[in-house]
C-alpha cells in the first residue's frame, strides 16, 4: 500500500474543506501515474485512520471523485481508480509524470559492448544447442533441498543467516580444502580459499585486483568472451597470442615478456574456451619457467575441470611450484547444474584477504545457506557420486554426438573429440553461413549461436560451441537431423 499519509498533505488552516484537499490530492496523484486505473484505494476507514481524520470526512472526498469520474465503486472490493480516466471535467489534465525514461542527465561510464550472446534456454524452442552447459535434469535436487532443509532447521541457522564472511562460510572453505587437495593437488589452507557468486565474480575481482588502466594483459586467441571484456573494462590493453591444437602459443607469451612489461596472463589449462584444447605438458612446464621467470601474475581459469572422458586430468599449473603467482579459479554452478552460483579463487593467503575487501563494497558476504549446503554434500560424497554418475552420462553423449556429426554432416564441418568439457569446438565450411542458419534452425524450432561471439576481438573462426550435456539422446539425434536439412540453405 503507497504511503497516504505521506503522499496527502492536510492544511486545516485553509479555506478549502478538508475533504475536498483529500480529493485534490487524489485527483493529482492519479494525474502524476503513481494511482494507475484499476488500482484500488484504500477502504474510508483505514484511509482515515491513517490521515488521522474521521471517516465521513473520507467517505465525502471519495463521493467527489465520483461524481467528476475519477473514481468507480466496485461492490465488495472498494474504490477503484477509473479504467477510463476523464478528459473534459478537469480541463487540464498533466501529462503523466514519468521519472525514469531512456536517459540520464548525468554521463556514466559504459562497459564495453558485448559481442552477440550464446543462446540461452528458451521456452518457445523445442532444442537449444548451448555454449556448453549442463543437463539440470541430472541435477542432485533432492539432495540439495535435503541438505537445505536441515541448515535452515538447525538450532544455528540464524547466526548462519545474519552473519558471514566476505571470503565465504568457513565451513566450505574446509571442505574446498579437501576437495581440491583430493581432486586437483593442490596443498592449501582455507586461508588460501575464497568462495564467490560463480566464476566470473572471481575473474573479476582477480583482475581488478592486478590491473591498472594502460597494463598489459595477455589473452589467448580466440578466448572466453567475457573476461576479454572483463579486462578491457578495467582499462586493460589486451595482447592476443594464438591458441593451437596444443592450447596457447608458449613461446608467444615468452617473447611479449621480454619485449614489454605485461602486468597479467589469463589462460584455461583445460578445455579452453571456446576451442576446448588442452595446454599439453610441455607448454605447461615452459609456462611454469616464465611464470616464475618474470614474476608474472596468472589468472588459470579452470571452470569445468571436473569432467574428464578419455583419459586422467592433468593437474592444473596452481598445483605446481609457480612461486605464488598463480591464482586458480573454478566453479561448482557447472557441476551441480543448478540456478545457484558458487565459484571460487585458490590465491596467497594475502590476496584473498584484499580481494575479500575488495568483494565486500559490492557484496557484503555470499549465500551463506547455499554455502553451507554445498559443504555437507561434499563431506558425505555426494558431489562426488553425482560427478561419477554425470561423467559417464556426458561421455557417452559426446561419443553419439561425435557419431551423428560424422555420419550427417560430412565434409562440411570440422572438429576434434575434446577429453573433457561440456560442447565440441564445430567448425563449418567456408561455404556456410552460421548467420543463416541459425535464422533457419529457428524456422525448425532449433536454437542455436551464429558463432559471432567467438571471434570477438579477433578473426572469424566461422565456428561454434556446440554443447551437448544439456542434451539427451534422442534431443541430440533431432538437432543434427535438423541442421544436415537446413545445411544447403545457409551457402
Amino acid at each position: 500500500m503507497l504511503p497516504f499519509k505521506t503522499l496527502i498533505r492536510i492544511d486545516k488552516s485553509l479555506k478549502l474543506p478538508v475533504y475536498q484537499q483529500i480529493a485534490n490530492r487524489l485527483i493529482g496523484l492519479i494525474q502524476e501515474g503513481i494511482l494507475k486505473p484499476g488500482s484500488f484505494l484504500p477502504g474510508s476507514r483505514v484511509l482515515a485512520l491513517q490521515l488521522d481524520l474521521h471517516r465521513k470526512t473520507v467517505i465525502a472526498a471519495y463521493e467527489e471523485l465520483i461524481s467528476q469520474d475519477w473514481l468507480e465503486p466496485v461492490p465488495r472490493k472498494g474504490m477503484m481508480v477509473a479504467t477510463n480516466l476523464p478528459v473534459i471535467r478537469p480541463r487540464s489534465f498533466r501529462k503523466v509524470l514519468q521519472p525514469y525514461g531512456e536517459a540520464t542527465a548525468f554521463s556514466f561510464h559504459t562497459p564495453p559492448a558485448a559481442p552477440v550472446m550464446a543462446p540461452y534456454p528458451d521456452a518457445s524452442m523445442p532444442l537449444v544447442i548451448n555454449d556448453g552447459f549442463p543437463d539440470v535434469r541430472l541435477a542432485p535436487l533432492t539432495d540439495w533441498v535435503r541438505e537445505c532443509r536441515s541448515v535452515i532447521e538447525s538450532a544455528r541457522y540464524h547466526k548462519l543467516l545474519m552473519y558471514g564472511e566476505a571470503a565465504g562460510t568457513t565451513a566450505l572453505r574446509k571442505e574446498m580444502v579437501k576437495y581440491l587437495s583430493d581432486t586437483r593437488g593442490l596443498n592449501i589452507t582455507a586461508d588460501h580459499v575464497m568462495i564467490t557468486r560463480g566464476a566470473q565474480m572471481a575473474i573479476y575481482l582477480a583482475a581488478a585486483m592486478i590491473i591498472k588502466p594502460g597494463d598489459y594483459v595477455i589473452v589467448g586467441s580466440p578466448n572466453y568472451f567475457f573476461a576479454d571484456l572483463c579486462f578491457e573494462q578495467l582499462g586493460a590493453r589486451l595482447l592476443r597470442v594464438p591458441v593451437d591444437e596444443e592450447g596457447i602459443d608458449v613461446d608467444a607469451i615468452e617473447m611479449l615478456c621480454s619485449q614489454k612489461k605485461i602486468r597479467m596472463l589469463y589462460l584455461i589449462t583445460h578445455h579452453h574456451h571456446p576451442t576446448t584444447v588442452t595446454l599439453s605438458a610441455a607448454r605447461r612446464m615452459k609456462l611454469l619457467e616464465i611464470i616464475r621467470k618474470y614474476k608474472l601474475p596468472v589468472i588459470e581459469d579452470d571452470y569445468d575441470y571436473d569432467f574428464h572422458y578419455s583419459s586422467a586430468p592433468i593437474l592444473p599449473l596452481a598445483s605446481a611450484d609457480h612461486g605464488g603467482n598463480v591464482i586458480y579459479i573454478g566453479s561448482f554452478t557447472k557441476s551441480l547444474g543448478l540456478s545457484i552460483r558458487i565459484g571460487f579463487m585458490i590465491a596467497p593467503a594475502s590476496f584473498i584477504a584484499a580481494s575479500a575487501e575488495l568483494r565486500r563494497l559490492m557484496d557484503l558476504r555470499g549465500d551463506n545457506l547455499a554455502e553451507q549446503a554445498l559443504a555437507n554434500l561434499l563431506a558425505d560424497g555426494t558431489i562426488a557420486r553425482h560427478l561419477k554418475k554425470s561423467n559417464k552420462i556426458y561421455r557417452e553423449r559426446r561419443d553419439l554426438l561425435c557419431e551423428l556429426l560424422q555420419q550427417r554432416l560430412g565434409q562440411q564441418v570440422t572438429f576434434t573429440p575434446p577429453a573433457g568439457g561440456m560442447a565440441i569446438w564445430l567448425r563449418f565450411s567456408s561455404n556456410i553461413s552460421l548467420i543463416k542458419l541459425a535464422e533457419n534452425a529457428r524456422s525448425k524450432g532449433l536454437r542455436m549461436s551464429s558463432g559471432e561471439q567467438y571471434h570477438y576481438g579477433g578473426k572469424s573462426v566461422n565456428g561454434l560451441r556446440f554443447g551437448f550435456a544439456s542434451l539427451n539422446n534422442k534431443e541430440l539425434r533431432a538437432a543434427v537431423a535438423i541442421l544436415e536439412g537446413i545445411l544447403d540453405t545457409a551457402s
